[in-house]
């Protein structure tokens, strides 16, 4: 099966946009999102009616912390975020709204474990960035496999039974193998707000029948989102990172 993994919208059409059209290239046999379809960026409603088309064409969409919080208020975020979430949750109808709410907060798709987070209480957001937490993802299933998003950083961590887990850094485009030997944490990089220093959106396609996961590439006008964050008067910095990748 060939699975389609987009992570961290946060709201930039361009960014969805350019994304979706990659994948509809490349006509994966399933297409999941994993959460944060709003916050940091212009367009959450947009983004929102987007994910509920997709779901309604038998699309996975796992339910994010930025999505939350734009349904019951902010709590714990940055300041960035703490507004951008404020502003987001006014954009939204009530339709849209109900919608993030209804998302889950896992799901699993060919014996693998979807979860915005981490396996580890994925509604306490854990962050997956490094060893410990990657084999505290493992330890909190049985899953052979855990694909997450949330750090914006794209990752792999290997497993064999009873050691410490080995983190990889896939390379864009590149294949990156999968052993049947090992249990697996992938973390899929964002769409609308990578922060690895490529700027380019980033998705994930895994093939499980050939056990490999491919972090694509996709650029986009990121100018543009840019522009529209200004004109909403979003913070600055959520512009300028997006040309950095940061």
């Amino acid at each position: 099966m060939r699975i389609a993994i987009l992570s961290d919208i946060h709201a930039n059409r361009e960014a969805f946009e350019a994304v979706l059209a990659a994948v509809r290239r490349l006509a994966p046999d399933r297409l999941v999102l994993l959460g944060d379809l709003v916050g940091y960026g212009p367009d959450p409603g947009f983004c929102v009616d987007a994910a509920r088309e997709l779901v309604a064409a038998g699309a996975i969409c796992i339910r994010g912390n930025h999505d939350e919080a734009a349904v019951h208020g902010p709590a714990g975020m940055t300041p960035n975020a703490h507004e951008a979430a404020l502003w987001t949750k006014a954009q939204l109808g009530a339709e849209q709204s109900a919608f993030l709410d209804s998302l889950p907060l896992t799901a699993e798709l060919d014996g693998v474990l979807l979860v915005h987070a981490s396996a580890r209480d994925p509604a306490a957001w854990h962050y997956v960035r490094d060893l410990r937490s990657a084999a505290a993802c493992l330890a909190a299933t049985e899953a052979r496999m855990v694909i997450c998003g949330h750090t914006h950083l794209p990752a792999i961590f290997y497993a064999r039974a009873g050691r410490e887990p080995v983190a990889f850094i896939p390379l864009r485009d590149v294949p990156a193998p999968l052993s049947a030997a090992h249990r697996h944490v992938v973390v899929v990089g964002a769409v609308g707000q990578p922060r690895d220093g490529d700027p380019a959106a980033c998705f994930a396609l895994l093939d499980t029948r050939a056990r490999e996961v491919t972090m694509m590439r996709v650029p986009y006008d990121s100018q543009e989102t840019a522009r529209k964050i200004r004109a909403a008067g979003l913070p600055d910095w959520l512009g300028l990172r997006l040309q950095i990748g940061r």
